[in-house]
């Protein structure tokens, strides 16, 4: 496997970046996952969003992918945008590549979920209307005492 690609990024996510940090000659399937900013939450229209990262979030990040990397023997990537973000726009690219589609699905799908409970990283929604309301921070809190 090549070096590990796990980054907090404040620029625009290139999803080629994260597919050429897992792809390789020996697997047969590449599963990207890209998770990009909608219009609308709980009823509500959005219109943009405002990831903030703890100062350790990139080291929660790289240790998440290392882990499901050394568990599942399976290359992964992952890079998390922060700052200010607007619809359509990517907040996450995540990768894993294995012999078979069945096993990158699958770990990619678990890649998403650990970071989403292990890396503290939180976002306010702006919504259309000029309210906006923290998303993240009880969870952070609770996987990360002190942080929040």
């Amino acid at each position: 496997m090549s070096e590990l690609l796990a980054r907090i990024s404040s620029e625009p996510l290139d999803p080629g970046t994260v597919d050429a940090a897992v792809a390789g000659p020996e697997h047969g399937a590449v599963v990207l996952f890209s998770g990009v900013v909608r219009n609308h939450d709980g009823g509500r229209s959005v219109s943009a969003l405002e990831y903030q990262a703890h100062p350790e979030a990139e080291h929660f990040l790289r240790r998440c992918c290392a882990q499901l990397a050394a568990d599942s023997g399976l290359p992964v990537a992952a890079v998390h945008r922060v700052g200010d973000l607007t619809v359509g726009d990517l907040a996450l690219v995540a990768a894993v590549a294995a012999p078979h589609r069945a096993e990158a699905f699958a770990v990619c799908a678990e890649l998403v979920e650990r970071i989403k409970r292990e890396v503290p990283i939180w976002k306010r929604q702006r919504f259309d209307d000029g309210l906006s309301e923290w998303v993240g921070l009880d969870a952070c809190a609770d996987e990360h005492p002190g942080v929040g």
